[in-house]
């Protein structure tokens, strides 16, 4: 016997993108009527997302609630705002539970969509709702479950003998108060009735209030820019006429900055999602017009619309949290890089700071060439971050541009750049180190000869070991001597000893001393040597006459010990 093959699961994303196409099928058929290509596409796109399923299941079961649908204890769609909410449409007239079976999308789909339709727009006192609306068509491959509000268990078909019961009984009533107010004695007029008087909101009871004024801020909350943008886009896809798409861009185009500058992020996020959809999703685009399209992610990443926008973040903190500024910004591109890192120390919200933080990381990475650019730009207000950056983020492809700013007339700028070479350690890196011990500033060569010496960088013995045995070691001072003495026996090793020992001890009668500052740095060099020469030659000068030399000989001692 041959074995079966087992169908595969399905997979949760055609699920959930069957609900999301008969979304928007729910929006174009508020929107068109059926005669036009919008409202056809719609349905054809419906249809079009069923296939998938049936090759892998005969239904799909959904469980409704308020904002969500669930199918096999994953939620396949969700939207929080009733008033746009699938779900709530039928969740609120009492539906539970949708199946929808192999052979719907041919025309129970469409007419499912249509009715949910019409019912989202029925007056407040029409006679019918939802579900009477349902069960006034037959559907054979669409089962539904309502609730009885009144027990609580799915709807039935309620019993016919039930409902003839209760008109009786109304008709019964009706008729004994006519007849009792015939038999009443007439009542005497007093000069207000509270029957001539017209009923106003305030005689609405506190639930009745509560709807009104729950209905009242979901309108205020729904989204009508977006919906509009989301018809600008249904044009854009389904009209291939050059003139509509023209148009379109035009209005898309002039619509961008006002509303960057009306801090609508919400919009602004929509139209780069979607104009990159657009780009991917349609085949017979123009190239100018998918230039166009790209355009906007450009236009945002100007360094002046970049420079309002974070401050504009920046003066509203609690939109530098908001999830479709953040939306917007993911989308900065290269040209971006330069203004966020200069604005990065001058924000004030912690939480825009953290977001820069991490985007200009991104950038970074993602932009090389544009890193490099910056670098060789003497007169940048981010070329300081910008260095800080390299080094933070281990760029070794920024080398080149480090050492070209090593030109720079400001001592502040050259220092940090040494810093972040020593910090990279690569051979290209430490020979720009190498060139900056000639350096005039006496921070930036105490910062290049440390870095040397902390990576023992066998490139810059000549030029250590040229001022450590020549007459320029005379002429510094004391912290700047000891740097370059560490750093000639960090490199030298113990080609260093026999120097160091010549500057340390006593040189005869005829043979003028070394000052005692320069020995006593002689001596600490030797301490780092750790060898037993070097420590033979450091108890015959701990008995120097000079107390600085003895004193740096017994230092050097202790720590060649450790």
């Amino acid at each position: 016997m041959t074995a079966q093959p087992q169908a595969t699961p399905l997979p949760v994303t055609q699920v959930a993108e069957l609900l999301a196409v008969m979304v928007k099928a729910l929006r174009a058929f508020q929107m068109y009527l059926p005669n036009n290509p919008i409202y056809q596409r719609a349905v054809k796109n419906v249809q079009a997302a069923c296939p998938p399923i049936w090759s892998h299941t005969d239904e799909v079961a959904l469980r409704v609630t308020e904002t969500e649908f669930i199918w096999e204890e994953q939620v396949v769609y969700r939207q929080a705002n009733k008033s746009e909410s699938l779900s709530w449409s039928l969740f609120k007239d009492g539906m539970r539970s949708l199946t929808i079976r192999r052979g719907a999308e041919d025309v129970d789909l469409h007419r499912l969509v249509s009715i949910v339709n019409q019912a989202r727009f029925l007056p407040a006192d029409a006679g019918d709702d939802l579900p009477t609306l349902l069960w006034e068509h037959e559907f054979e491959y669409v089962e539904f479950r309502f609730i009885d509000f009144f027990s609580g268990d799915g709807a039935g078909a309620v019993p016919q003998a039930s409902i003839q019961v209760a008109q009786d009984s109304k008709t019964t009533t009706a008729e004994r108060r006519a007849q009792v107010a015939q038999e009443a004695p007439p009542q005497q007029k007093h000069l207000i009735e509270l029957d001539d008087v017209e009923s106003t909101l305030y005689f609405l009871d506190d639930t009745e209030i509560s709807y009104l004024a729950k209905e009242v801020d979901e309108e205020y909350q729904r989204d009508v820019r977006g919906s509009a943008l989301n018809v600008l886009f249904d044009l854009f896809e389904l009209k291939p006429e050059a003139p509509i798409r023209q148009e379109i861009l035009r209005v898309l185009e002039r619509l961008f900055p006002n509303l960057l500058n009306a801090r609508d992020f919400r919009s602004a996020a929509a139209i780069l999602r979607e104009c990159k959809l657009l780009k991917e999703r349609i085949p017979d685009l123009k190239p100018e017009q998918a230039e166009r399209l790209d355009s906007f992610g450009a236009k945002l990443s100007e360094p002046a619309i970049v420079g309002q926008l974070l401050q504009s973040l920046d003066e509203a903190g609690s939109l530098g949290v908001d999830a479709f500024a953040a939306e917007v910004l993911r989308e900065l591109r290269a040209t971006a890089l330069e203004p966020c890192v200069s604005w990065l120390p001058n924000l004030t919200s912690d939480a825009l700071r953290k977001m820069l933080e991490d985007l200009v990381d991104r950038l970074a990475h993602s932009y090389p060439a544009e890193v490099q650019r910056i670098l060789r730009i003497q007169d940048s207000s981010a070329l300081l971050g910008m260095i800080a950056l390299c080094g933070r983020l281990n760029l070794h492809q920024a080398v080149p541009g480090l050492a070209d700013a090593m030109a720079h007339s400001d001592p502040a700028v050259r220092l940090a750049l040494v810093q972040t070479l020593g910090q990279l350690g690569t051979p290209g890196a430490l020979t720009v180190v190498d060139r900056a011990i000639d350096d005039s500033d006496r921070g930036v060569r105490l910062a290049a000869v440390r870095a040397a010496g902390s990576r023992g960088y066998k490139g810059a013995l000549r030029r250590v070991e040229g001022i450590v045995l020549g007459k320029t070691v005379k002429d510094m001072d004391l912290t700047e001597k000891m740097a370059f003495f560490e750093a000639y026996s960090a490199i030298a090793g113990a080609a260093a000893l026999k120097p160091l020992t010549s500057i340390l001890l006593d040189r005869g009668l005829l043979r003028m001393k070394e000052p005692p500052e320069t020995r006593a740095c002689a001596a600490m060099a030797l301490g780092r040597l750790k060898s037993p020469e070097a420590r033979d030659v450091l108890q015959r000068a701990a008995d120097d006459k000079e107390l600085v030399v003895r004193n740096a000989a017994s230092r050097a001692l202790r720590e060649a010990a450790k």
